[in-house]
């Protein structure tokens, strides 16, 4: 059966050959499994291609060693947190990644255009979350570093495609990846639900392509069978549909609290960035965050509430004790 390649593999292919370093070749034939037309006369052609993969990578952690190899693989943690996008091939993630953050991904109309993780910085109100798009959940291209970077997650965006007939397999697919990595990933995690090998991972569902035809009838059965797992979002990429639900569902699954300070007798300062804790923080917690010497010579506080993004004043300078817990938009007033 002939190959019948197509112009976009023997672009790549192209570049295969004249790349000069080893990331360069990795990238070429990545591509080139991604473009390549799948059926029984490429099958030895797919074999091949894996193979000069597999052995591409194995040189360049050779040559550079497993910390400088891996390093392309890794991505520093910034902001009020790490949120993780994973789903399959060709279902909108770096659309998303670039309406919601400052990034600029490759974005094309074929498969695994995506082979490294990109970062971006979401703004939300006062802060910036950041976000990792994900080459797609595939079983032929998922490797051991993208289970690690879900890991290190402090959130997983799920992005299912309404606009696919094979959306339940496709998402299936991703779950079970995370899975064969010890990951399991549900809206609501109970920790002891699964082995003590097994990390959860706390995870929200994007339902892209909310606006193409045929999508309320997919997400309805999304929701039917994901419904009780994850809280689903239907989002558009192109439309800009329920994007902003995304945001704010992305920071209040952090499970974060925003917090300012103020100098004795001096008006607070709302146009500084607050600080950024973990629900259930202390004003002990706080004082280390700030500063380490804080947490020793701290005599008491006095807190302020603004009721979180709506600048409501609950109450009035209360003194409260060193573990009393904060709630987002309180303003504290340290006392050494």
């Amino acid at each position: 059966m002939p190959a019948n390649l197509t112009p976009q593999y023997l672009a790549a292919e192209q570049r295969y050959k004249e790349a000069m370093t080893v990331q360069e070749k990795v990238l070429a034939l990545e591509e080139m499994m991604a473009v390549m037309p799948k059926h029984k006369g490429t099958e030895k052609l797919q074999a091949d291609l894996r193979r000069r993969l597999a052995k591409l990578r194995h040189e360049a952690e050779k040559k550079h060693g497993v910390s400088k190899a891996s390093s392309m693989y890794s991505v520093e943690r910034e902001g009020a947190g790490q949120v993780v996008i994973i789903g399959a091939a060709n279902a909108g993630k770096s659309s998303l990644l670039a309406r919601l953050t400052n990034a600029a991904p490759e974005i094309g109309d074929y498969p695994f255009t995506t082979r490294l993780p990109q970062p971006g910085m979401m703004p939300y109100e006062n802060i910036k979350i950041q976000l990792v798009d994900m080459p797609p959940m595939d079983p032929n291209y998922y490797e051991p570093w993208m289970g690690g970077l879900v890991r290190q997650a402090d959130l997983v965006v799920l992005v299912a495609d309404l606009s696919s007939e094979e959306i339940l397999d496709e998402t299936e697919n991703g779950l079970d990846l995370l899975s064969h990595s010890k990951i399991q990933l549900s809206g609501h995690p109970e920790p002891g639900a699964a082995p003590d090998a097994v990390v959860h991972r706390l995870g929200l569902m994007a339902a892209n392509k909310c606006d193409a035809p045929g999508a309320s009838e997919h997400l309805e059965i999304l929701t039917d069978f994901f419904g009780n797992r994850f809280g689903i979002v239907p989002v558009s990429a192109v439309s800009g549909q329920g994007l902003e639900t995304l945001r704010r569902k992305i920071f209040e699954n952090l499970g974060v609290v925003r917090i300012y300070t103020k100098i004795p007798g001096k008006k607070v300062d709302l146009s500084s960035p607050p600080f950024v804790l973990k629900q259930g923080s202390t004003v002990l917690d706080a004082a280390r965050a700030v500063h380490r010497e804080f947490a020793h010579s701290l005599k008491f506080a006095k807190v302020w509430s603004l009721g979180g993004s709506k600048r409501a004043v609950k109450h009035e300078g209360q003194m409260v004790e060193r573990a009393h817990q904060l709630e987002d938009g309180d303003i504290l007033e340290f006392h050494i």
